[in-house]
């Protein structure tokens, strides 16, 4: 089970690096959402995989969940969810103000502005 979980975020990391070196938006804003699942699923790792074990202590019970990984991951859940809503309207305002999704900006200088042929 701990290599399946380790696979998982090694995978889920991996695809998020390789989408958010992209130059579009959107794919950036789905390597930023799936580095988070990734961080969330390490988090939720973290408080040990345990199966069918209750997450509130009680007398009698030997084994038990840690229920802070799970607190964190849904309150890590509900914060990639908003700031993942802002970052895409940010990015459509950004698309319909240049009608472009490039996420590199122009440098400063000559060599930014574009090359006009002068008419004789």
């Amino acid at each position: 089970m701990e290599i399946l979980v380790a696979s998982a975020i090694g995978i889920l990391t991996a695809a998020g690096l390789y989408l958010v070196m992209r130059l579009r938006t959107f794919p950036v804003i789905l390597g930023i959402s799936l580095l988070t699942y990734a961080v969330n699923v390490f988090l939720f790792a973290s408080g040990r995989l345990t199966i069918g074990s209750p997450g509130i202590l009680r007398s009698g019970v030997d084994v038990y969940a840690d229920p802070l990984p799970q607190a964190l991951v849904l309150t890590a859940i509900v914060i990639s969810f908003g700031m993942t809503a802002v970052v895409v309207m940010i990015a459509l305002g950004a698309y319909l103000g240049s009608d472009d999704d490039h996420v590199d900006d122009p440098t400063e200088g000559p060599e930014a502005q574009p090359e006009t042929e002068e008419r004789t």
